[in-house]
């Protein structure tokens, strides 16, 4: 499994601070890492820049659609995506 940069479950179990307060604190910069690490990363030719929720900017991968019957599995042939048709388990 891929660890982010900053495990906020880790902070939870550590002791609290001297200073009082509350045990933990999440800071933006923590935030930011872990948002940066788990951005998506991918050729620029199957990103497709959107208007996101709140009207941000958002990128999506470009799936092709989905077959509408039989069983397939999404696959790279010839560096694109494609559905490839199997057979049912």
């Amino acid at each position: 499994m891929i660890e982010l940069p900053v495990d906020f479950e880790a902070k939870l179990k550590s002791p609290p601070r001297v200073s009082g307060g509350y045990p933990m604190q999440l800071s933006a910069a923590d935030l930011m890492k872990n948002f940066a690490f788990a951005a998506l990363d991918a050729d620029p030719s199957l990103i497709e820049k959107t208007t996101g929720q709140g009207g941000h900017q958002a990128r999506k991968l470009k799936i092709p659609a989905a077959p509408g019957s039989g069983t397939h599995v999404l696959g790279a042939v010839n560096g694109t995506l494609k559905w490839i048709a199997t057979e049912e388990c």
